[in-house]
C-alpha cells in the first residue's frame, strides 16, 4: 500500500471516529459550565512590576515597540525573558 493510500485511510478514520461521537468529553463538559478539572491545576502567571523589570532587562525607556507583545504573555515557556547566549551575542547584558 502506498503513503497516500495510507493517508487516506488514516483520515478516513478519524473522519469516523469524530463523526461516531468518539471524541474528548471534557470539552463538551466545560460547555456545559463545569469546570475542567485542569483549570484547578494551571500555572498562574503574575505579571508584576519585578516580572516586567526582569522581562525588559537591558533595555530602556522607551521600550522598542516589538516588545508589547510581553502584555500578551502568558505562563507558557519563552526565551525573551531569560538569558541566552552570553558575550559578544549579549545584546542585553543579562551575563
Amino acid at each position: 500500500m502506498n503513503s497516500v493510500c495510507t493517508q487516506r485511510s488514516f483520515f478516513l478514520a478519524v473522519l469516523v471516529l469524530v463523526g461516531s461521537g468518539r471524541v474528548d468529553a471534557e470539552p463538551a463538559a466545560s460547555a456545559m459550565g463545569e469546570a475542567s478539572p485542569r483549570a484547578a491545576e494551571a500555572v498562574r502567571l503574575v505579571k508584576d512590576a519585578a516580572w516586567y523589570d526582569r522581562a525588559l532587562t537591558g533595555l530602556e525607556p522607551p521600550y522598542p515597540l516589538s516588545f508589547r507583545f510581553l502584555e500578551d504573555q502568558g505562563a507558557w515557556f519563552t526565551p525573551f525573558n531569560r538569558p541566552g547566549a552570553p558575550s559578544p551575542y549579549d545584546l542585553r547584558g543579562w551575563h
